[in-house]
């Protein structure tokens, strides 16, 4: 069984990344941007646990902080879709560009 090198999962990752940093920047929906940051996170997960298992000293702590990088990810999951929602509530869109002004 052969092994995948470092800059496999690097490349993977900035793929990842950039997608979601691409997304991130130039889409109007607020839900398509969150779901790019969720890739851009999870790129930096991949990195964290690449770096852990085939880095020069290999040990567990790149993989602990993927954890509570997941964790947060989660926690802004949940506190942007809460936030999308109140905000669709009133102003019964979900493009970007209606929220430049949150006052109603």
């Amino acid at each position: 069984m052969t092994s995948i090198p470092v800059s496999g999962y690097l490349t993977v990752a900035l793929l990842l990344f950039s997608i979601g940093l691409f997304g991130a920047l130039t889409k109007k929906n607020t839900v398509i941007v969150l779901i790019c940051i969720e890739l851009m996170l999870n790129a930096v997960n991949l990195n964290l646990v690449a770096f852990s298992r085939m880095g020069a000293v290999p040990s567990i702590d790149g993989q602990i902080f993927a954890l509570f990088s997941i964790a947060v990810a989660a926690a802004e999951a949940a506190v942007g879709l809460a936030i999308l929602l109140a905000l669709y509530r009133n102003r019964k869109t979900v493009k970007i560009t209606e929220f430049t002004n949150l006052k109603h």
